[in-house]
């Protein structure tokens, strides 16, 4: 069996002498018995005794760390305290990441995440291996997952003794042009805390240090209370802008797609450099999605979806396989993956329009008597102005329904929602996993229903799996039984392409047999 990299004790070192440290001052601190001099050397002592801990750990993690590919399994033997033996079967490995943290670079070690099918989090990782034997486990891997699949173990073992790396074409690379425009226009949602922090720095704590005084001089108390907490909403928004821009920037810096034989592989990352697989043969769901203010100048963005795990989610985030591009390259891509035809949405009747704006009515109503009820508490006028908003209602109605449809075609089932973030979702029926009709009270009324092609990705998990909003209640039942045959078609329909598919497999392995035999 086959050890980590021996520089791993010093990645891993560094990392959790930080950690473990950091615990040990804080035991200090509270161990210390009083004095300047006796508090340094007590908090000293445990600093530097959290640090010996750490790496006495790393390198006891190091000698007990073992790891095997065989001919259908992944073996690693594991444990400090507790020993663990694992077998992954290589059939239910799902994704192979290689990740490579700021400091794993400057040693040239990278860390192999395995996932399995099914599973949400990460099954093994090696943390860490040269960059070649991650590669190298990263293509052996994912051969050996597709060999089990396909032809057994034999072929599995045949595959994995071969070095040479398939033929990779490159599919996308993003542009610095494209790479600017993703990171001034994307939100990340981990900004805010971030911008918050660092505005909080800024100020020494004390938000009121960042209110100019001009701003609310000759305001009467309330007002120029509200002047200044928008004063401070506006900042914050700002500094939450400028950290996603450089977030967004350093994650997709220098991203690009290839392919190889029936899967997709990306790499991105400026700081800590992430590349990873997308098996074709697991995809459930392609997402097309257009935000606004990308839609605006033609842009789009494309997701691949797996059994278990929905590129680009958590912390993996959206491992698109297209973060940004012309819309047109967007569309492209996803037939290359898919080979759908033109989409024709069908939109929903127009008394889901009227339900839509019945829907912001109220939310109009509700702006106004929260506003009214702040104008009791603190004596402000002019509480009915959001009731203003109410002229925007027909627009925003329209834009929302006009937003919304839904195709079935031959062979894959389209919907479409979202005017901020469109996304148009494309699912094979063959990966229908359930088709469920749903009414809710407000549907009733108006006789509307949805109708959801559930698949075994992870995004339906999440709510976003791929639906007709609002369509006509009886055309919801008639769908729903139209996409249940067609899924029942469509399985028959591959199970004869597999079988003509073995049968002349095996033909040909009878000719080469028999052409063996008469030399």
């Amino acid at each position: 069996m086959r050890k980590l990299h021996p520089l791993s004790i010093a990645v891993r070192s560094i990392s959790r002498s930080v950690n473990v440290g950091l615990l040990f001052f804080i035991a200090g601190v509270f161990a210390s018995p009083g004095g300047a001099g006796g508090t340094l050397v007590s908090v000293g002592g445990m600093v530097l005794l959290g640090i010996v801990v750490a790496v006495v750990y790393e390198v006891a993690y190091y000698e007990r760390f073992r790891y095997e590919l065989t001919a259908d399994t992944f073996d690693v033997a594991s444990g400090v305290l507790a020993r663990r033996d694992r077998e992954v079967p290589l059939r239910r490995i799902q994704n192979v990441d290689v990740r490579q943290p700021v400091l794993s670079r400057l040693f040239g070690l990278a860390a192999v995440h395995i996932e399995t099918a099914g599973g949400g989090q990460t099954e093994v990782s090696l943390q860490y291996v040269d960059e070649e034997e991650a590669r190298r486990l990263r293509r052996q891997l994912r051969r050996g997952a597709r060999a089990e699949d396909d032809e057994g173990e034999e072929s599995a073992s045949e595959t994995r003794d071969s070095s040479p790396d398939d033929e990779e074409e490159l599919l996308f690379e993003i542009e610095p042009r494209e790479l600017a425009i993703l990171s001034v226009f994307t939100i990340d949602p981990g900004a805010s805390l971030l911008g918050g922090i660092a505005l909080s720095f800024l100020s020494g704590f004390d938000p009121s240090t960042l209110i100019p005084a001009d701003l609310v001089d000759g305001l009467p108390g309330a007002e120029g209370g509200l002047v200044a907490l928008a004063w401070l909403v506006v900042l914050f928004l700002l500094a939450a802008w400028v950290v996603s821009a450089v977030l967004t920037f350093n994650r997709y810096y220098g991203f690009r797609l290839t392919r190889g034989g029936d899967e997709l592989y990306y790499e991105r990352g400026l700081v800590q450099r992430y590349s990873g697989t997308i098996p074709l043969e697991k995809v459930q769901t392609l997402t097309i999605t257009e935000r606004v203010p990308f839609r605006w100048f033609g842009y789009g963005a494309l997701a691949v979806e797996t059994a278990g795990y929905a590129p680009g989610q958590g912390s993996r985030g959206t491992e698109s396989a297209i973060p940004l591009a012309g819309y047109d390259r967007v569309v492209g891509l996803a037939r290359s993956i898919e080979p759908f035809g033109e989409v024709d949405l069908e939109a929903p009747p127009k008394r889901a329009r009227e339900r839509y704006g019945v829907r912001y009515l109220l939310v109009v109503g509700a702006l106004v008597g929260a506003g009214y009820l702040l104008t009791t508490a603190t004596a402000l006028e002019r509480w009915y102005l959001p009731a203003a908003l109410i002229v925007l209602v027909p627009a925003a109605a329209h834009l929302k329904w006009r937003n919304r449809g839904h195709q079935l075609g031959d062979r894959y089932v389209f919907t479409r929602t979202g005017f901020w973030n469109r996304t148009t979702k494309v699912v094979p029926y063959y990966r229908v996993q359930a088709v469920l009709h749903t009414q809710s009270i407000f549907q009733r009324r108006r006789r509307l229903a949805s109708v959801t092609a559930d698949t075994a990705s992870s995004a339906s998990l999440l709510g976003r799996a791929a639906t007709a909003y609002d369509i006509d209640d009886e055309r919801g039942l008639e769908m729903q039984l139209e996409i249940e045959e067609r899924l029942q078609e469509r399985l028959r329909a591959r199970k004869r392409e597999r079988t003509v598919g073995e049968w002349f497999q095996h033909d040909l392995s009878n000719d080469e047999s028999a052409g063996d035999d008469s030399e």
